[in-house]
């Protein structure tokens, strides 16, 4: 009997479905996006119930689309949108109230109090990431502050609070459990005692006892029939968050390895080892998993418009019609001309930090046109992502010959190339493009014995190779950094 691999990836906009073969080669995908809720005062929410019948209903597609039974399906990997929040009973399993969405800034006057409680220091130190709205603790915290319900549960002993993958795997399974990617993205999770940190728990009011039990992220999560789509039960055998699940399927299993994910954001991630090291340039330090019983640790950037500098040209200025035009509009643009845009929409992030400073286009000349324009949004991506490099390179002393990539947007040739260029450093990029769900698929089928750490050998690269002269390359950048201190002060 032909046996498949079912991998989830359940991201922001959507959910897929995604099957791999015995071979670890994806056959098929089904797609299924779930509502944006965002109300008046710009908060952005889920509905924690229409994802996972997304998921049963996405998984069911694939299946059919493949044209195989569903019961040929040996086990499930997953990785989900990271940070989004989910509280729910329980005893029945529904949700207080919608999932609060990682882009969502509802909790700020939460981080604000934590803060002034003098227990910022702390909980960098412990979690390896700043206080912040973006990341769940805040979140969690706001949700027992504001929604009665959850007070009620939470004071009967009955409240769950997690993250996605957490929710999901209760449902499908029944057993409350997160994996350590997940965890230490939390701002819950001690990453070097690898507990819930008591400490900083009740420094946002938050019992540990309501949180999921943290399990290798290639354990048996529970067992499931995706809710009778199967006439059996199989194993939840690898939960990653994204990002993670990125590294993870770029095979970046070794230290120093870096990977870059180019969405509506990026996320860039180096794989620094079995032991944490604390960042002294503007970057994070998470667990990227634990995996043949052994934690990987990571340092990230990240970064809120790359991807959605493209969409920005086409949806606000209209400039193009379709990201696809970008490259060739690139490639005509004039040489000599020294546009740069710098897309501080909503601040900067990493490694900046810059948060009142605003997007601005600097160094134009009256030549500049829309081909210099749409260069420099393709620029701007290229040289945010050499900045958390290079900081990545500070802070551990690791030299990135290699930045494995992914992504939409590395289809683009002219993007690629000129990233190849800023790093003076090889682009990797693989002839597949959906690396977070191929990364939960290696780490189920590896787990369940299916496939062997050979199966990262079934993706194929194209590598670029820096092309540009030193003195050339060194104005680029000293361009840009001019630019981005322009749009700091």
């Amino acid at each position: 009997m032909a046996a498949y691999v079912l991998s989830v990836d359940q991201s922001t906009q959507g959910t897929k479905a995604l099957l791999f073969d015995g071979e670890g080669r994806l056959i098929t995908r089904a797609d299924l996006p779930h509502r944006q809720i965002i109300n008046d005062r710009g908060w952005v929410s889920h509905d924690p119930e229409e994802i996972y019948q997304n998921l049963l209903n996405a998984a069911a597609m694939a299946a059919e689309k493949a044209g195989i039974s569903p019961n040929d399906i040996a086990c499930i990997g997953l990785s989900n949108q990271r940070e989004t929040s989910v509280a729910w009973d329980r005893e029945t399993g529904r949700p207080v109230c919608d999932a609060i969405v990682w882009q969502c800034a509802r909790a700020a006057d939460v981080c604000a109090a934590v803060e002034k409680a003098g227990m910022g220091d702390t909980v960098r130190e412990h979690t390896g990431i700043p206080v912040s709205p973006y990341f769940p603790a805040s979140k969690l915290a706001w949700i027992l502050q504001n929604v009665p319900e959850a007070r009620t549960l939470a004071d009967a002993g009955r409240l769950c609070m997690g993250t996605v993958d957490a929710y999901l795997v209760w449902k499908l399974t029944g057993q409350y459990r997160t994996d350590y990617s997940n965890a230490s993205r939390t701002q819950l999770f001690n990453i070097h005692t690898l507990q819930w940190d008591a400490d900083i728990c009740r420094a946002f009011g938050i019992d540990p006892a309501a949180l999921p039990q943290v399990t290798d992220s290639d354990a048996v999560f529970g067992e499931t029939d995706l809710g009778g789509l199967l006439d059996h039960a199989i194993p939840i055998c690898g939960v990653l968050g994204d990002s993670h699940a990125a590294l993870f399927g770029q095979g970046c299993l070794e230290r120093g390895m870096t990977k870059a994910t180019y969405g509506t954001g990026s996320s860039i991630m180096m794989n620094i080892g079995s032991q944490p090291a604390a960042s002294e340039n503007g970057l994070v330090t998470s667990l990227a998993w634990k995996y043949n019983g052994q934690v990987s640790y990571v340092m990230e950037g990240n970064l809120n418009y790359t991807g959605a500098v493209i969409t920005w040209l086409k949806d606000s200025l209209g400039l193009i019609a379709s990201a696809g035009e970008t490259e060739a509009l690139a490639r005509s643009a004039n040489p000599a001309d020294t546009t740069c845009l710098v897309p501080a929409f909503t601040g900067l992030g990493a490694p900046y930090w810059a948060s009142e400073a605003r997007a601005l286009i600097s160094g134009m000349t009256r030549l500049t046109g829309k081909a210099e324009l749409v260069r420099a949004a393709l620029d701007c991506i290229a040289c945010q992502i050499y900045d958390v490099v290079a900081a990545m390179e500070k802070d551990t002393g690791i030299r990135v010959p290699v930045l494995r990539v992914d992504g939409g947007p590395t289809r683009n040739g002219y993007l690629m190339q000129f990233q190849s260029d800023m790093l003076n450093a090889a682009v990797s990029r693989p002839d597949a493009e959906e690396l977070s769900g191929i990364g939960a698929a290696y780490m189920a089928g590896i787990s369940a014995g299916l496939y062997t750490q050979r199966v990262f050998e079934v993706l194929r690269y194209r590598d670029f190779t820096p092309a540009m002269d030193a003195a050339k390359r060194a104005r680029r950048l000293d361009d840009w950094t001019h630019a981005v201190r322009l749009a700091c002060e």
